[in-house]
């Protein structure tokens, strides 16, 4: 279990990730795009940061991703579904770019997540 911050510049949002740089990785691989960055808005509820505990298992109050298709490893990366979102059904698709190998090795089955309470205040 690891705990993540995101931040949103202007209308993008990205993860704060200083080791994947130090590894020669790039910012623009940090950019949550495609479905990931809705998810991010509605998560932060309007701050401009949110932060949110990730890990392989589940744990308490976590929801989960799970993967529905594995990208070719020219493009990375793979595409999730959220069905729900504390409590609520949500079934949301994001992409999950190759970022998410460094963090956690692979391209997990199942990701769990959970916002960090308080939100972070911005």
């Amino acid at each position: 279990m690891k705990t993540y911050r995101f931040i949103k510049t202007g209308l993008d949002w990205y993860i704060d990730l200083p080791e994947y740089i130090e590894h020669g990785g790039s910012t623009g691989d940090l950019q949550m795009i495609d479905g990931a960055d809705k998810m991010l808005d509605m998560m932060a509820e309007g701050k401009n940061s949110v932060t949110l505990i990730i890990a392989r298992e589940h744990f308490e109050g976590a929801d989960v991703l799970a993967l529905t298709e594995k990208c070719d490893p020219y493009i990375g990366g793979g595409y999730y579904i959220m069905k729900e979102y504390e409590g609520q059904e949500i079934n949301r698709t994001m992409w999950l770019c190759q970022v998410t190998e460094f963090v956690f090795g692979d391209i997990p089955p199942l990701i769990f997540v959970r916002r960090e309470n308080p939100l972070t205040i911005s």
